[in-house]
């Protein structure tokens, strides 16, 4: 993000998206409601349940990590892509808004933090 407002406006954004994976992860470590039933639901079990919430604190705290928030971001992407296509075709698609708010936001942050998800695979690969 080359301009200082959109730099702090992504930083909120990214915040804000951190904090809701990581509510969100807590209701699938809790077994609370309405995470334990859509997940039976879904047939995969308990391990399932818990895998996503791990995958989503990582993804939350790779979103406040600088070199990190454009992979993260791309990672959070990636597995809302798979629970927006859970929702529509195993579970009846009655809650697909959300999952799929959650993809562009994702997206608009792994967009916004292109140039230092470049620079971070510059120092990896060479």
């Amino acid at each position: 993000m080359s301009t200082r407002a959109g730099n702090v406006a992504l930083w909120i954004l990214q915040v804000v998206v951190a904090g809701f994976f990581v509510m969100s992860a807590l209701a699938k470590f809790t077994n609370a409601e309405p995470a334990a039933s859509t997940f039976e639901a879904i047939g995969l079990g308990d391990w399932f349940r818990h895998l996503v919430g791990v995958l989503e604190v990582a993804g939350a705290a790779g979103l406040l990590v600088p070199p990190l928030a454009g992979p993260a971001g791309l990672a959070l992407a990636a597995l809302m892509v798979c629970a927006t296509l859970t929702e529509l075709f195993v579970l009846g698609g009655g809650a697909v808004l959300m999952p799929l708010s959650l993809l562009v936001l994702c997206a608009v942050i792994a967009h916004g933090r292109r140039a230092a998800t470049a620079r971070l695979r510059t120092r990896i690969v060479g």
